[in-house]
């Protein structure tokens, strides 16, 4: 799973003389310094491309000069909190998708005014939105799938689900008894139980939703009560609890099964995201398949949103920040994006002229999954701390907990968090 963020310094002229001199002076002035700051300085392949991007932007204007500063993202979010309670955060930064609600309430981040002719082609699950305001746009985004085999299903009798028609629950079901039972492989599912963090919302909240439930109430974001706990959400906890206890998949996967599992034939099922597809069809060949998320009673979801970009608050030239993320949504940049990175383009243009993911591509699925599929995290400040409380919740259930007793611990102390900062509510 990947992740983004940013801020910015302006010069001033100071012109004394005649209005010759002062029209010379300005057509001579160095380029105002727009500060970069990206949390992808362990990512080589993407640090290139942003840096590709950043000149590019450099050489096509005088007005404005982008520096950039690359973090390893272990430090990266040490960085901005720290800059920002100095009040020197970079004017462009990357942020990962969920948490841009709680940057926009922490007074970090300012409203985008890229042009909306741009912005409205844009896929939803890669623009963060809060308080009926743009904040951010990413260049990517990712998808979870279900990686099979074709000859695991048809050796099982199955039908192939397609997006127009996933698999049931009572499908999905089946496709896994039939996998335990024909004795082919250790487990029939992997769930990627050997992640930590942000993986268990991202990966496994789709799933609670699919059911009914969700993590938050999101028409007026006040509580969990009912969503997280009402039957829907028990309904998930239990089916989710019994893949674990029936021996369906591992309880806490080993990095082997995690990373190896599925590609060497010890897991027939593997509910993974499009990063690892590639690693996959190399090794299976024409028998790899990615099947769409299956439909668990009230529609099929899969987690969206990656890392996007963003323009600091206190950015003393939001203009300058504005018009380098305009001049990076190029159909040509959100390409290279999505072909060297293997993410998914998220504008129609994007996605035709995608050698990996356009139509009629090898992964071209990838790409139908995110555009119909996508379900972004609660747009709400209080993501942060609902996220970790699930990941508790979800790790108890896996282990055995009460369901009921479990999900009502989970919204209570939810419920506290938003009654105890006002529902994240600022007065006016």
């Amino acid at each position: 799973m990947k992740s983004k963020w940013r801020i910015s310094l302006t010069a001033a002229v100071v012109a004394v003389g005649l209005l010759a001199p002062i029209t010379v002076s300005a057509a001579n002035a160095a380029p105002v310094e727009i500060p970069l700051w990206t949390h992808n300085g362990g990512n080589k392949a993407e640090l290139a491309d942003v840096n590709l991007v950043v000149k590019d932007f450099n050489a096509s204007q005088s007005k404005y000069k982008v520096t950039v500063k690359a973090f390893p993202q272990i430090n990266y979010n040490d960085a901005i909190v720290a800059s920002a309670a100095a009040n020197r955060l970079p004017c462009i930064m990357d942020t990962d998708a969920p948490v841009v609600p709680s940057w926009v309430y922490a007074g970090y981040l300012s409203p985008l005014t890229v042009d909306k002719k741009i912005t409205n082609k844009l896929q939803t699950s890669v623009k963060g939105s809060y308080g009926g305001k743009l904040y951010s746009a990413g260049f990517y985004d990712a998808a979870i799938a279900l990686l099979a085999r074709k000859s695991t299903i048809a050796d099982a009798g199955l039908r192939t689900p397609t997006v127009a028609k996933p698999w049931t629950l009572a499908e999905f079901n089946d496709a896994l008894a039939k996998a335990k039972a024909s004795g082919k492989f250790d487990y029939a599912l992997s769930l990627g139980t050997g992640w930590d963090g942000e993986w268990y919302p991202y990966g496994f909240s789709p799933l609670l939703q699919s059911f009914g439930g969700d993590l938050i109430d999101r028409k007026g974001l006040k509580t969990a009560e009912g969503v997280l706990n009402g039957t829907a959400g028990v309904a998930w906890g239990k089916w989710f609890q019994n893949i674990f206890t029936s021996g369906l998949a591992p309880k806490k996967e080993t990095a082997d099964q995690r990373d190896n599992g599925f590609i060497t034939g010890k897991i027939a099922y593997q509910w993974n995201g499009s990063w690892a597809a590639a690693s996959a069809a190399e090794k299976l060949g024409d028998d790899f398949i990615a099947l769409p998320p299956p439909n668990l009673g009230t529609k099929a979801y899969i987690g969206g949103g990656s890392w996007q970009w963003a323009v600091s608050s206190s950015c003393a030239n939001k203009a300058g920040a504005n018009a380098w993320l305009q001049f990076a949504l190029q159909t040509k940049y959100l390409t290279k994006f999505a072909d060297d990175l293997f993410n998914l383009p998220i504008t129609p243009d994007a996605t035709k002229a995608s050698k990996i993911f356009g139509p009629g591509s090898k992964y071209s699925e990838f790409a139908t999954f995110s555009a119909t599929f996508a379900l972004i995290r609660p747009a709400t400040p209080a993501y942060p701390v609902i996220a970790k409380i699930y990941e508790t919740a979800t790790k108890d259930i896996i282990n055995g907990a009460d369901v009921q007793k479990t999900l009502d611990g989970a919204v209570d102390q939810i419920n506290k968090n938003l009654k105890d900062n006002y529902y994240y509510v600022k007065k006016k």
